[in-house]
C-alpha cells in the first residue's frame, strides 16, 4: 500500500495518541474518585468500549486522509507499434485504388486512430533503404503527419524494413552481421511491427532479419497491399509488371509469431485495424482506498458514539 500524504497520517496519529492518552488519564481519575468514595467502577472495562471505538475511528480516519492506495495488476493494450510502410516503385500500382501506397496510407491512418493513448506509435518508410520518419510517441498526430508525407521512390528491401523498425523500437542501430549472425538486442515483448507492403523484395536477407525480431520477442504483422493478378507501373520510362507476393509476407509473419493479413482491395484494407490484435501487457496501477477506509472509520465512530450514549446518556 502507498500513501500520497504521509505527513497527514503522522499528524492524525499524533492526534489519535493524544486522545487515547486523555481517555486513559480521565478513566484513571474517575476510577480513583469512585474508589475514594467507596463505590465500584460500573461495567469494568466494557464501560470504556465506546470511547475505544471512537478513538479507533479517528485513527482509521487519519489513515484515510493520507490517501492510501493499493497497487493492483491491470491488463491493458500498451507498448510500442512501428508502422513500416513500403514506398517502393511497385507501390504506385493501381490494382488497389487509387494506388497501393495511397490505400496503405488510408489503412495506416485508420489503424492509428483505433489505438489507445497507451500505445506509442512510430513510422518507418522503406524501399531499398529505410528511414524512421516518426519515432515512437504517445502523440499519435506525429505518426499521422509522417504517414501523410510518404512518397514513392526506389526498390524494396523487406529485410532492411525489419531492422530499421527494430532500430526505432530499441533506439539503437540494429543490423544483421556480414556473417549472418543475429545481434542480441534484448527482449521487447510489448513491441509490434505492422508492415504494409506488396511483398516484393529486391535485397536483404529476410529470414535473418525476421529471426532478429523473433529472438527479441517482437511480433510482425504483415499486410498485403495489392492483388495477385497485379498491375503495370512505369519506372524510368519502362513498364514493369508487379503483383502481390503473399508467400514472402506470410513467411515474415509466421517467423515472428505475427499474422499475415491479405487486403486485395481498399475495403479490406480499411478493416485492418479491427483484425490486428496487439498484445495485452499487465502493469501495476494504484487503486484508491480512501473511500473504503473512510467507510470503516464512520462505522467505528458510529458504534463508539452509540455505545457511549447507551452507557452514559452522553455522546462523549
Amino acid at each position: 500500500m502507498t500513501l500520497s500524504s504521509p505527513l497527514l497520517l503522522a499528524v492524525g496519529l499524533i492526534v489519535t495518541a493524544a486522545l487515547a492518552w486523555a481517555a486513559v488519564v480521565s478513566a484513571r481519575r474517575r476510577t480513583a474518585a469512585l474508589a475514594a468514595a467507596g463505590l465500584a467502577v460500573p461495567g469494568g472495562r466494557r464501560a470504556y468500549l465506546g470511547s475505544g471505538l471512537t478513538i479507533a475511528g479517528v485513527a482509521v480516519l487519519a489513515i484515510a486522509t493520507a490517501g492510501p492506495a493499493a497497487m493492483v495488476p491491470v491488463p491493458r493494450t500498451a507498448g510500442t507499434v512501428i508502422l513500416a510502410i513500403d514506398v517502393s516503385n511497385s507501390m504506385g500500382a493501381g490494382d488497389v485504388a487509387p494506388t497501393r501506397l495511397a490505400a496503405a496510407q488510408r489503412a495506416a491512418r485508420a489503424f492509428v486512430a483505433a489505438q489507445p493513448d497507451s500505445v506509442d506509435i512510430g513510422v518507418v518508410a522503406f524501399e531499398r533503404g529505410a528511414l524512421t520518419t516518426a519515432r515512437p510517441d504517445a502523440d499519435h498526430s506525429i505518426a499521422l503527419k509522417a504517414i501523410d508525407r510518404l512518397k514513392i521512390t526506389g526498390s524494396t528491401s523487406l529485410g532492411t524494413a525489419i531492422t530499421a523498425s527494430l532500430t526505432a523500437i530499441t533506439g539503437k542501430q540494429v543490423a544483421v552481421g556480414r556473417d549472418g549472425a543475429a545481434p542480441d538486442i534484448g527482449y521487447w515483448p510489448s513491441a509490434t511491427i505492422v508492415m504494409f507492403s506488396d511483398g516484393q523484395n529486391q535485397g536483404g536477407d529476410i529470414e535473418q532479419a525476421a529471426a532478429v525480431a523473433q529472438k527479441a520477442g517482437v511480433h510482425i504483422h504483415t499486410v498485403g497491399v495489392g492483388t495477385t493478378a497485379g498491375a503495370t507501373v512505369q519506372v524510368d520510362g519502362y513498364h514493369l509488371q508487379t503483383s502481390l507476393e503473399e508467400d514472402t509476407l506470410t513467411l515474415i509473419a509466421q517467423t515472428t509469431g505475427g499474422a499475415y493479413h491479405p487486403a486485395s482491395d481498399a475495403a479490406r484494407l480499411d478493416q485492418i485495424a479491427d483484425t490486428i490484435d496487439l498484445r495485452l501487457t499487465v502493469s501495476d496501477e494504484p487503486l484508491p482506498l480512501a473511500g473504503a477506509v473512510i467507510g470503516l472509520a464512520l462505522a467505528l465512530l458510529t458504534a463508539g458514539a452509540a455505545l457511549t450514549v447507551l452507557r452514559s446518556g452522553r455522546v462523549i
